[in-house]
């Protein structure tokens, strides 16, 4: 029991030094920005109507649909374990072979252009 109490104590001692230092060296001199309840860089008084570029959400679909393809091959160093792994390099390869393709057509199109 009096490891308990002690380890109580010592974690209530720690946790109270602890807040006192934190209080102690934090700054407290917030501006506009640190006070605007969003800080992505958007006015959030202006407009709600603002056109939004489109290139965010494609940079956003392409970079779940290429992550989401290489999670395909997460399980590979296993599955090199099993009886036939020509086959399961056959399908690795297919899978590389089409993520490089839709990477270069994306780059042909120019997906991955910011400047117009």
């Amino acid at each position: 029991m009096n490891t308990i109490t002690f380890m109580f104590t010592l974690s209530l001692i720690l946790s109270i030094l602890l807040t006192t230092l934190n209080f102690w060296i934090a700054q407290n001199n917030p501006d506009s920005e640190k006070l605007s309840p969003y800080e992505c860089g958007f006015d959030p008084l202006g407009s709600a109507r603002l056109p939004f570029s489109i290139r965010f959400f494609l940079v956003a679909i392409l970079f779940l649909l290429f992550d989401l393809e290489i999670a395909l091959l997460l399980p590979l160093p296993w599955a090199t374990q099993l009886e036939s792994p020509i086959t399961t390099l056959t399908w690795t390869s297919t899978i590389i072979l089409l993520l490089t393709l839709g990477l270069i057509y994306e780059w042909l199109q120019g997906g991955l252009e910011w400047a117009e």
